[in-house]
């Protein structure tokens, strides 16, 4: 399927919610009276641009409900600050969370936006005692005023990295410990982690081995869900999306990816006692 205009025919993502959380997520609603797994994440878990996203693929793999509750460039921050998803995903059997950028949650030097994690709203004063000379009144997006630290003074941004980094640990861990015993983490990217990073690319942003490999005792299971060539050289042809949104659908996996990524979790889900 090529990307087709907006104008033409667009994606029903079947909006929906669930429990006494105003969040919306992506439906059809499923039925959470019987055993579920919740899916958490951003817009890669949503499933922006593709008909059936790899939570809706591992479902049907496991003939159990799969609640998408992954959120349009949401990371740790988005679930934290909304208790009711938590809770409607801590009684699931089993929670899947993808692994997102350290640079969509608030910290010591900025703060986010609680729903779309990747909008920056304000400095702190950290931040402007470090970065006298930036002006941040037109930044609006967490990578854009990331790239602004780095030309302006890149050895001030890797402090700043650092401490997204150490942030970045503490508030996964705290959204694990709120999620049921049961927990799989995984990793979408084009690559596997890499030893060190440093950078806001490849995504997800700063997040490396070693971070990861600090979160697997909190974890049943570790999925690296690295894409094949041939999955990526079909992302143009297998997306819906308007033209006038083409660059964000090219920084997000396309529906052979997503079956890639099925593939690789439904084993290991339906391997959990």
């Amino acid at each position: 399927m090529m990307s087709i205009p907006a104008e033409a025919v667009g994606l029903d993502y079947f909006p929906c919610r669930y429990g006494a959380s105003k969040a919306v997520f992506r439906g059809p609603k499923r039925d959470l009276t019987q055993p579920y797994v919740a899916v958490l994440g951003g817009s890669a878990t949503f499933g922006k641009y593709v008909a059936r996203p790899y939570p809706a693929l591992v479902e049907q793999a496991l003939g159990r409900p799969v609640a998408n509750l992954g959120g349009l460039n949401a990371g740790p921050d988005f679930y934290l600050s909304d208790p009711a998803t938590l809770d409607v995903a801590a009684r699931a059997q089993v929670a899947v969370v993808q692994v997102t950028g350290a640079d969509a949650l608030s910290n010591p030097f900025y703060s986010v936006h609680s729903r779309r994690n990747d909008r920056f709203l304000a400095a702190t004063l950290a931040l402007r005692r470090l970065f006298p000379q930036v002006d941040f009144t037109d930044i609006h997006f967490t990578r854009h005023l990331l790239q602004v630290l780095e030309r302006s003074d890149a050895v001030a941004q890797a402090r700043v990295v650092a401490v997204l980094k150490r942030a970045w640990l503490d508030r996964m861990r705290q959204l694990l410990s709120r999620l049921p015993t049961r927990r799989v983490l995984v990793w979408l990217a084009d690559a596997v982690p890499p030893e060190t990073a440093v950078g806001l690319d490849p995504a997800p942003a700063f997040i490396d081995r070693a971070m990861l490999d600090a979160l697997r005792p909190e974890v049943d299971a570790v999925v690296i869900a690295t894409p094949s060539a041939r999955a990526r050289s079909l992302a143009s042809l297998d997306m819906t999306y308007p033209e006038t949104e083409a660059a964000q659908a090219a920084c997000l996996p396309g529906a052979a990816v997503h079956a890639e990524v099925a593939a690789d979790l439904a084993p290991v889900l339906r391997g959990l006692p």
